[in-house]
């Protein structure tokens, strides 16, 4: 699946956009980062994807498919997750029922339920081990990997991912970022992603978007970037 962006101009009003005029392209089996300083457009550049903002102008096509007009609950059935920005963790609820949640979905069929949870158990073991604890006894890595789970439990085609390690500690970005690299290596979803952890977001990325002021700034292979960094970061102060 290949998600394409062409021409946005969004916001949080129609008088002030975020986003003027911005182009993504992020192929299937691929992971496309987007970076740039905060107050980019970064993650209203994913909000509007998903269906939160309407833009003014441009398109949105996921497999050839518009997805303008579309809503965020409509979002799981064309095959697309979203990982939101910060804790998205239901505390409370087991690790199990917070999976629940994410199938949804598939709630009608147990069997396809039942299988979801058996993929997603065998991926992750330490969820199985800990399936019956209440999440938010888990540490913020490990928050994380349930959400990442969760999101996984329809098999979606794309994964949009704000900010995954955002307030972690760097041992768990390394957990994290681990997992998204299995992904990645999977080959099966295509992975747009945004994270102020550039480093980390450069070196998994097979591509990269430098956002600025709401507009493209530059893009290219990972290999453009490597080695570049602080040039890239001094030109954002």
């Amino acid at each position: 699946m290949t998600l394409a962006v062409e021409g946005l101009v969004a916001g949080y009003t129609r008088e002030v956009p975020i986003l003027r005029g911005v182009s993504v392209r992020a192929e299937s089996g691929r992971v496309t980062a987007v970076i740039g300083p905060n107050g980019a457009g970064k993650s209203t550049l994913l909000k509007t994807v998903y269906g939160y903002l309407a833009p003014a102008q441009g398109r949105i096509d996921h497999d050839g498919r518009s997805l303008l007009g579309a809503a965020p609950k409509d979002m799981l059935g064309l095959g697309i997750a979203y990982l939101l920005q910060g804790r998205g963790t239901f505390a409370a609820m087991t690790v199990h029922e917070n999976l629940e949640l994410g199938a949804w979905l598939l709630r009608r069929d147990k069997g396809a339920t039942a299988r979801a949870f058996e993929r997603v158990y065998a991926r992750f073991p330490m969820l199985r081990e800990k399936r019956r604890l209440a999440a938010g006894v888990l540490s913020g890595g490990e928050q994380r990997l349930l959400e990442i789970a969760r999101l996984t439990m329809t098999g979606p085609k794309t994964l949009l991912l704000d900010e995954p390690s955002v307030g972690l500690m760097p041992a768990l970005v390394e957990m994290v970022y681990d997992e998204l690299k299995r992904l990645k290596d999977e080959g099966r979803f295509t992975i747009l992603m945004v994270d102020q952890n550039v480093k980390k977001a450069i070196e998994i990325a097979d591509y990269v978007y430098v956002l600025r002021l709401g507009e493209n700034d530059r893009e290219g292979p990972q290999d453009a970037f490597r080695g570049r960094l602080d040039e890239i970061v001094r030109a954002w102060i």
